[in-house]
């Protein structure tokens, strides 16, 4: 009898984890407001740390745990004069993980809310949600 609720005990644990397993997104990114970094883990694992910039002063950059919405190659702002934003991954609204050119602003605020990348590191990120699809992306920002 003993042996059975181990095993029943077991099974259980074994279809709960299963679960949440694939409750889980397959890629994030965690944005830091507070050191202008972006870590991005696939599996659990971390494949990426790079410098961004976010919202500066005026402006804010949404917190909170957000899944990607959809994604823009070539995107251009409607809302600030056609700028560009290139390899975009929108997750709130407007807001979007995307590239800029004005890279010596890396590392310190400067954005109008978005999450700014160098243009290799967005591209990467584009593709690797790409390959992951949308629906296992998670962009997760904190101060």
């Amino acid at each position: 009898m003993k042996k059975m609720m181990v095993a029943a005990s077991a099974a259980i644990f074994l279809q709960l984890m299963g679960a949440a397993a694939a409750d889980a997104a397959a890629l994030v990114a965690e944005i830091d407001i507070g050191t202008q970094t972006m870590t991005v883990s696939e599996n659990g694992i971390t494949k990426y740390h790079w410098k961004v910039s976010t919202a500066r002063q005026g402006y804010v950059t949404p917190t909170g745990s957000y899944s990607a919405k959809w994604l823009s190659r070539d995107h251009r702002s409607k809302k600030y004069d056609n700028a560009p934003m290139p390899y975009a991954v929108f997750f709130n609204g407007g807001y979007a993980v995307h590239a800029t050119y004005d890279v010596k602003r890396l590392g310190r605020p400067a954005s109008h809310g978005c999450v700014r990348l160098l243009p290799q590191n967005a591209a990467t990120f584009f593709s690797m949600t790409q390959e992951a699809g949308l629906h296992n992306t998670r962009i997760v920002i904190n101060r």
